[in-house]
């Protein structure tokens, strides 16, 4: 491709494209073709001049391809494929069921048990397993419309709802929590949120994105990523709004044609700098492959047919256009790539797939397009898109079966959040100024590196699939990885009522960085022994070179000193006899104030050893209600298989679990061999 490609094309010969290649090819025989002749070096020089040769392995299988007829990778039905744009509901089939869905894929008889389809249920829309006590209501129920009254009840709950679907859209919209932004690129976490609380119709939703409302809109989105120093063209913010919103919104990847003409599609390089020119407050320059071509793009939708809007239109105008055309009625194409996205979160694969391509042929045409005017016609209802999937029988086929869910894996989030939910150990939002923390979602943190582990996407750009097949970083991780086993320890003793309450600290500095580099500290002190300075790293970019002192450090009117404090530590002080207060001032030392440092720090006072796992006090309920305590290891045993596994476990599973429950060591194994088993770890 060095010398056959559409800028060279040396001896008149460009192998881009299937026609090109048919010039040098004779589809079943190869061994007329001139390609064979001319890498054999039977007729001319051998090709590749001025490469090594290829090995007789290799034009043996070049042969071999061009004799079995030279196919492309898609077959001849699926380039005779076209995607319509225009939707319009087909013909319902001709079925017994009842059910719109089961009568376009002609459902096979069969079905989960209850207590498989709760758990499905409630990890599709809660993100979280059923308790024992909501799991027992629902099998006992005997009701034939309760699979259905079950999704209407999840869905009602918009709090969990949008606790566990946030996880997929920010995947999707490259947003993150726990994270310190840079530059212009800004979190839309509070707008996303509230906008899958209250249901917020999806045309309204992908208009609110991509022309947000000034201070209220969610920005973020189209603003990207500014990488920091020389970038290719293709990765400027604008060129990165319309890729991530063809891709997202449209199922089609414009990243190869930000750089040149597609070699595997119609999409050109022109299309996605017409697109990008939307979201440009000024001209753009069109590069190929980074080079300048001294041609300036035209704004033009990806599919013109639709309209447009003059390019030279002020920035509000071209983003209020995109937000038409991508939510026009005539374009089809935004609802039926959002509903194949959602079809393979609760099924485990697309009705077309890969899902960035939705210019493949469907699996079942009509099924998605009856779906997708379905949508449309109860206004872009999201909610109501799942109700229709999940009450389906299709949905409550086995996993496995033809037309059923596959097996699912949990999300990283699922994961911890579970093992947080069965422990009764959640982790916390800690607050930025002095004050209570929040019991949080996974989502709402800082992702570990267990959750990064398990297929959390470093949200630098969108991720519309994750990866989540096991790997020897999860393996470590899960067996030695320090977020899972403090979960497990804490967990362990918090289920026997032995995890002390956390004392609460005399003074918080809040975060302390360069602008803010330092804090006064007096307290009173009477009747302590000791304290207890803390001082903990909040994401500096290298603590190892924040420079902290407590200076003048002192009790009373006696004499004060400094104590240098390294980034993180605790520093244990003895309190002299009838000392009433302490004084100190908290410094950051100048050298530490670097771009590349970045100190963000924070600084307590105990006069009790601190649970460093939880320097702040608490405030509010967690997300669900945790398990009761109990000294009862039969009675914790048989909740733990019940609420994580959704069974109680066997004779011998049980007689192995009292055996290991003896000691709270034995416990924590227990809980890790079951978090660890595929049981939990899968939606079935």
């Amino acid at each position: 491709m060095a010398c056959h490609n559409a800028r060279l094309s040396q001896g008149g010969l460009a192998l881009e494209t299937r026609a090109q290649v048919l010039k040098v090819v004779t589809p079943g025989n190869g061994a007329a073709s001139l390609l064979i002749e001319r890498v054999s070096g039977a007729k001319g020089p051998r090709m590749p001049l001025n490469s090594p040769p290829l090995s007789s392995e290799e034009i043996s299988t070049l042969k071999v391809w061009i004799d079995e007829g030279a196919k492309g990778p898609a077959t001849a039905e699926a380039q005779s494929w076209k995607p319509a744009l225009a939707l319009k509901a087909p013909a319902m089939p001709e079925s017994r069921e009842a059910h719109p869905v089961d009568k376009f894929l002609k459902t096979p008889e069969g079905a989960v048990s209850d207590a498989v389809f709760a758990r499905r249920a409630y990890l599709d829309l809660w993100g979280l397993l059923p308790t024992p006590a909501q799991l027992d209501a629902f099998v006992a129920d005997r009701d034939a419309g309760k699979y259905g009254k079950l999704v209407d009840r999840l869905l009602a709950n918009r709090a969990n709802y949008a606790n566990h679907w946030i996880s997929f859209w920010n995947d999707h919209l490259h947003n993150d929590e726990g994270v310190v932004y840079h530059g212009d690129r800004k979190t839309i976490s509070k707008w996303l949120r509230q906008s899958l609380e209250d249901n917020l119709a999806y045309d309204k939703f992908v208009q609110g994105l991509l022309n947000p409302a000034k201070d209220t809109g969610p920005e973020g989105f189209l603003i990207g990523v500014n990488w920091r120093g020389d970038i290719n063209a293709s990765q400027t913010p604008v060129m990165q709004a319309a890729q991530n919103t063809a891709q997202v919104f449209l199922g089609i990847n414009l990243k190869c044609n930000s750089c040149h003409d597609s070699f595997i599609n119609q999409w050109k390089l022109k299309d996605a700098y017409g697109l990008a020119s939307f979201f440009s407050d000024a001209p753009l320059e069109i590069h190929r492959c980074d080079s300048p071509t001294g041609v300036t793009a035209q704004t033009k939708f990806l599919y013109p047919e639709l309209g447009g809007v003059d390019t030279a239109a002020p920035l509000a105008e071209k983003r209020a256009a995109a937000a038409k055309l991508f939510t026009s009625a005539e374009n089809g194409r935004t609802p039926r790539t959002l509903v194949n996205r959602y079809w393979k979160v609760l099924f485990g694969r697309g009705i077309v797939e890969p899902v960035d391509d939705m210019d493949a042929k469907p699996s079942n045409p009509e099924l998605l397009d009856w779906l997708a005017a379905d949508f449309v016609a109860h206004g872009y209802d999201l909610q109501h898109l799942l109700r229709t999937i999940m009450t389906s029988r299709a949905y409550r086929l086995p996993s496995g079966r033809e037309a059923g869910p596959l097996p699912r894996r949990l999300t990283a989030e699922q994961f911890l959040d579970n093992v947080s939910a069965v422990t009764g150990e959640w982790r916390t939002l800690d607050p930025k100024a002095p004050g209570a923390a929040t019991y949080a979602r996974d989502w709402q943190l800082k992702s570990t590196p267990l959750g990064r582990a398990l297929g959390r996407a470093i949200r630098d750009q969108i991720m519309t699939e994750r990866q989540n097949q096991p790997t020897t970083l999860q393996a470590l991780e899960l067996v030695n990885g320090d977020t899972l086993a403090t979960l497990l320890h804490r967990g362990a003793l918090r289920l026997r009522d032995q995890l002390p309450p956390a004392p609460a600290s005399l003074y918080d500095s809040g975060i302390l960085n360069t602008q803010k580099d330092k804090a006064e500290v007096d307290v009173e002190i009477a009747g302590a022994e000791k304290l207890w300075l803390v001082l903990a790293d909040i994401d500096s970019y290298d603590p190892a070179r924040t420079l902290v002192t407590w200076q003048n450090a002192r009790f009373d009117d006696r004499a004060p000193r400094d104590l240098p404090a390294p980034v993180p530590s605790t520093q244990t002080v003895d309190v002299p006899t009838g000392a009433q207060r302490f004084r100190a001032t908290i410094v950051l030392d100048p050298s530490s104030k670097a771009s590349d440092i970045n100190p963000r720090f924070r600084l307590f006072v105990f006069r009790q050893q601190p649970d460093m796992r939880r320097l702040y006090p608490v405030d509010g309920q967690p997300p669900i209600a945790p398990p009761e305590p109990t000294t009862n290891s039969d009675r914790l045993i048989a909740r733990l298989y019940r609420h994580a596994l959704g069974r109680l476990p066997s004779q011998k599973e049980r007689a192995i679990a009292l055996d290991m429950a003896r000691t709270n060591d034995g416990l924590e194994d227990l809980l890790w061999s079951v978090f660890l088993s595929p049981e939990f770890q899968y939606v079935r």
